[in-house]
């Protein structure tokens, strides 16, 4: 968890459980290597809205075990009549990751977004259908040996598949599904396990959102990803080893300029890419035309010695070592 609160702000709970569950793998494969055996797969499903740090804790957790990781868009599997083609590809791509080598693609993480769009929407094609994209994924989410390029063949069976969604609307049937009533208490039971029951994803609530049971079975752990508020933003761009902030001090102070950035600027930020409702997703793009102008002009002028921001509606600051360089006409 240490390692992960380095790079993946907040989301403490789906941090825990996507940690176990993926130790487990793990430990499921080393423990079938001794034994010659077969694993029962425990594939993950994460549930939360865009931007929330998904896919990011997905590949920050493949680099920590230094396996290869590869992403695919559901959305893209259904708009396609050649589904297994497109699987394929996605297989291919995690081998390429392995450097050619089908034994450690083997062991790698295949994490698809965009799952809750596979719901059978009514007038579809069968064959590009949401629902036939599930049932294609379902032989290689349990284990199958697939033929790629070159007549070869990867075993998918001790590959993990994370899959992630936003899934709008699972929380309306959850509320009408959802309650441990009948449930005899005692004033010793937990209330916090009770709790911890009622937020807990059903089957039958994703059968209900538009997920085959044969589907839904392959993916039993799930973890939600909660909306970032806020502070949270503000600590994604500055907190992080390889955050935003930290990645342009590196590159001013290559150039020979210290980079000052006011604390509100960063909530300035936070509040825009929460009006666009983009989550973390946003904040690289308005960070960049933030600096974009100051790299403009930090070449033709060598004696700039720092730039210094106080606001994201004013003009950046450029001092020299000595004087002022632009300053507030900057444009």
């Amino acid at each position: 968890m240490r390692y992960l609160d380095q790079y993946v702000i907040g989301q403490e709970e789906a941090k825990k459980i996507v940690a176990v569950a993926v130790y487990s793998h793990y430990r499921k494969i080393s423990a079938a290597r001794k034994i010659a055996g077969e694993i029962a797969k425990s594939n993950v499903l994460l549930i939360g809205p865009s931007g929330t740090g998904k896919t990011l804790l997905c590949d920050t957790l493949s680099k920590m075990l230094d396996v290869p990781f590869v992403t695919a868009d559901a959305t893209s599997l259904a708009q396609t009549k050649y589904v297994n083609e497109e699987i394929e590809a996605v297989l291919q791509r995690l081998v390429d990751r392995a450097n050619g080598s089908l034994e450690a693609a083997g062991s790698g993480i295949v994490f698809i977004d965009e799952i809750d769009k596979l719901k059978s929407a009514s007038g579809e094609s069968r064959a590009v259908s949401g629902e036939s994209v599930q049932h294609a994924l379902l032989k290689i989410m349990e284990g199958s040996a697939v033929k790629l390029k070159g007549e070869r063949y990867l075993d998918t069976g001790k590959i993990l598949f994370i899959c992630g969604g936003v899934f709008v609307g699972l929380e309306k049937i959850m509320s009408r599904t959802h309650g441990f009533g009948f449930i005899a208490t005692t004033g010793s039971d937990d209330q916090n396990i009770l709790d911890r029951l009622n937020k807990r994803v059903k089957p039958a609530d994703l059968f209900e959102f538009g997920l085959i049971p044969e589907f839904t079975g392959r993916l039993p752990v799930v973890a939600h990803f909660r909306s970032l508020s806020k502070e949270m933003l503000v600590r994604v761009m500055t907190e992080p080893k390889n955050s935003i902030y930290h990645q342009y001090v590196d590159i001013f102070r290559n150039e020979g300029v210290e980079l000052n950035i006011a604390p509100i600027v960063f909530e300035q930020i936070a509040e825009i890419a929460i009006e666009y409702k983009t989550g973390a997703r946003s904040l690289r793009g308005i960070f960049e035309e933030l600096m974009t102008p100051i790299l403009y002009v930090i070449p033709d002028h060598p004696e700039i010695g720092s730039a210094i921001i106080t606001s994201l509606f004013e003009n950046p600051r450029l001092l020299a070592r000595s004087r002022t360089v632009g300053g507030a006409a900057l444009k």
